[in-house]
């Protein structure tokens, strides 16, 4: 039997798929809404381009990180071709540790930085 990967096999994440998973973080998103949010959350820095997002949609889907969900809002906010996405537990599993890795990082580089500051 093959053994289920860690979350920490994952790391580090490719940004686009951080990206992704943190805009289903919070709620269940289409495609173009997770478009939006990372732009908007980015302040334009960093935009997804609909093949890119299909194919790491497709390719997280694939890694059981994320899933289709059946959920609909209600019709009169929906659109039937839209595709909804949510996070998986696993999936949860490795945003935090990918954000637990960052956040070591940003530790780090602020630990230098004063040490640089210090000397100077």
């Amino acid at each position: 039997m093959k053994k289920p990967p860690s979350p920490e096999s994952f790391l580090p994440l490719k940004p686009h798929w951080f990206h992704i998973l943190l805009s289903l973080a919070d709620q269940e998103q289409h495609g173009y809404g997770i478009m939006q949010e990372v732009l908007e959350r980015t302040d334009g820095k960093v935009r997804l381009w609909p093949a890119t997002l299909y194919g790491t949609l497709k390719r997280l889907m694939g890694e059981e990180l994320i899933e289709e969900s059946d959920e609909r809002p209600s019709p009169e906010l929906d659109d039937v071709r839209r595709r909804y996405y949510r996070l998986t537990r696993f999936g949860r599993r490795v945003l935090a540790a990918e954000s637990e890795r960052l956040e070591d990082l940003v530790r780090v580089i602020r630990s230098k930085r004063r040490a640089a500051e210090a000397e100077s």
